[in-house]
């Protein structure tokens, strides 16, 4: 006979492995176990939108004086937000009845439960691998706002987090787009010049992600004994190679997202990731739903959140063809 507490099982293994499919689509994906691992990874407990606060002006009251000079205490607008929505991702995980009345007994629901999540943890880790390197305007406009939004081919046009950038120079990321496909030669010069606009001094760049094509062309550029490596990056199951001693990681590879052509230059500082802290691929719901025309039943995995950013003009991409 079926199991009799079949939807307490599919639930408390939904639970109880939720947790672990979170931290592991995290792991999955450099950008993402960069930006945990400086912290930057933070849930958002509510609110209409996702805001990231940010300063985009000096204080004009500040200046030299002597004496007795009179001080300006005029007010100053110095501070704005930034606006994401919220994107939505779920996967049902389903159980016909007849799947049922075959796994028979505790164990061998769970076996097949463990089974389905697998599948559905690496679904997700593929979608939100893939939105972020999208622009949010995939699936309707449904899909995670990404790199391509974050760092556009062309940084001097569109809004982005609410924020105009024909119109706000400070939010445009800097681009360096080569006239010809990069070679070994010539790759490592355009490197050079994008990294030089975007480093404020201590501030600079802490990662870069390289598409398929820009990461063998960098390769090739390395005499062998400049390929040095970072343990500690290994340990976190990436392998990369050292630009100014900044981390270049591979983030194409096979079924991979970013441009093959394409280096990311970030700096984490100011990028988040921001699921909702009710929905960081957890159940949607406690208990099972069951389908009212059909013998089955399913739960359903959800996400919602997005990438933000707080500072743009800290990010830089070199489009290298």
């Amino acid at each position: 006979m079926a199991t009799p507490n079949l939807s307490e099982i599919i639930t408390t293994t939904l639970e109880s492995r939720s947790g672990r499919i979170a931290d592991n689509v995290t792991k999955n994906n450099a950008l993402l176990t960069w930006l945990k691992k400086r912290g930057n990874q933070r849930t958002v407990s509510g609110g209409r939108t996702i805001l990231e606060e940010l300063s985009f002006a000096e204080n004009g009251n500040g200046g030299w004086y002597s004496g007795y000079d009179v001080l300006p205490m005029a007010p100053q607008d110095v501070l704005s937000s930034a606006e994401y929505s919220y994107k939505q991702y779920a996967v049902p995980v389903v159980i016909s009845g007849l799947e049922q009345l075959q796994n028979s007994g505790k164990e061998a629901i769970i076996d097949l439960m463990e089974a389905r999540l697998k599948v559905a943890e690496s679904t997700m880790a593929n979608a939100v691998a893939q939105g972020l390197y999208s622009d949010g305007t995939g699936f309707g406009g449904k899909q995670l706002t990404g790199l391509d939004a974050a760092v556009p081919v062309t940084p001097t046009t569109g809004t982005y987090g609410g924020i105009d950038r024909a119109v706000w120079a400070f939010w445009r990321p800097q681009v360096v787009d080569m006239p010809a496909l990069a070679t070994k030669d010539t790759i490592q010069p355009a490197m050079n010049t994008l990294w030089s606009s975007l480093v404020r001094g201590s501030d600079q760049p802490d990662l870069i992600v390289a598409g398929n094509a820009a990461w063998a062309t960098y390769m090739a550029s390395l005499q062998a004994f400049q390929r040095f490596t970072d343990t500690s990056t290994a340990s976190l199951g990436f392998t990369s190679v050292k630009f100014l001693n900044v981390d270049v990681v591979l983030d194409g590879g096979i079924g991979g997202f970013a441009g093959t052509n394409t280096m990311y230059f970030l700096n984490t500082s100011y990028l988040h990731y921001r699921p909702h802290k009710d929905r960081n691929m957890v159940p949607l719901e406690p208990g099972r739903r069951t389908s009212f025309n059909q013998d089955a039943s399913a739960q359903i995995l959800a996400w919602a959140g997005n990438l933000t950013c707080s500072g743009a003009q800290f990010q830089g991409r070199l489009i290298a063809e």
